[in-house]
């Protein structure tokens, strides 16, 4: 089983915001607020953000809750 660096990142996958936003069902500026707020962390890109893929994931598992 190979090691993982944690600088490598070849496997990572970027995502835009529009992406992000489809994926999590909610509006472009909802994924701006994130980013800009610091919950979802981003990388600039030029005038653009890019989010990875398992940083999504990683917030979205965080947001759950058990109502009740």
């Amino acid at each position: 089983m190979p090691t993982h660096d944690p600088g490598d990142i070849s496997d990572v996958k970027f995502l835009t915001v529009a992406e992000v936003a489809g994926m999590m069902r909610v509006s472009k500026m909802t994924v701006y607020r994130l980013v800009h707020s610091g919950e979802l962390p981003a990388v600039r890109v030029g005038r653009s953000f890019r989010v990875t893929e398992d940083d999504v994931n990683e917030y979205l598992r965080k947001s759950f809750y058990t109502a009740g």
